[in-house]
């Protein structure tokens, strides 16, 4: 198994979008960077994270997936998201940023639940509400 995070390194950075949206990219790349660490944990291959930006094309550093929206009759390439190929060769493709930060943050707890260490990734305070809501393993008995 593989993943690949992709974000715009503007957005990141806070050049293109508001707070919010910076810090759930961080709160990603945080959880990316931690999942990366234990990889062998989860049994993945490979776990890549790859940044954009606007002088540079957004293809996908490994995995040969982008996703698209389309804006004022357009098509725009999404310049955030996450793909997960399976061990079957078929690829899952997240878009929705609350989405991306749910599974990392998913994949995060899967790492706490086989080791005897913290792993912790500290998120901020939108994306702790964002994985709250979502339910995951480690929150359930909460």
């Amino acid at each position: 198994m593989r993943l690949e995070l992709r974000v715009c390194q503007h957005c990141l950075d806070g050049d293109h979008a508001g707070h919010h949206k910076s810090t759930l990219l961080q709160d990603m790349v945080n959880c990316a960077e931690r999942i990366e660490e234990y990889k062998h944990v989860l049994d993945l291959d490979a776990v890549h994270i790859r940044t954009v930006r606007d002088d540079e094309p957004g293809k996908p550093e490994a995995l040969p997936v982008v996703s698209a929206t389309i804006q004022n009759d357009q098509i725009v390439l999404n310049d955030t998201q996450l793909v997960a190929e399976g061990q079957d060769g078929h690829m899952l493709l997240y878009a929705h940023p609350d989405d991306i930060l749910t599974v990392l943050a998913g994949n995060v707890d899967e790492i706490s639940k086989a080791v005897n260490e913290d792993v912790t990734v500290e998120l901020s305070d939108p994306g702790a509400k964002i994985v709250s809501q979502a339910n995951l393993g480690a929150n359930r008995d909460r």
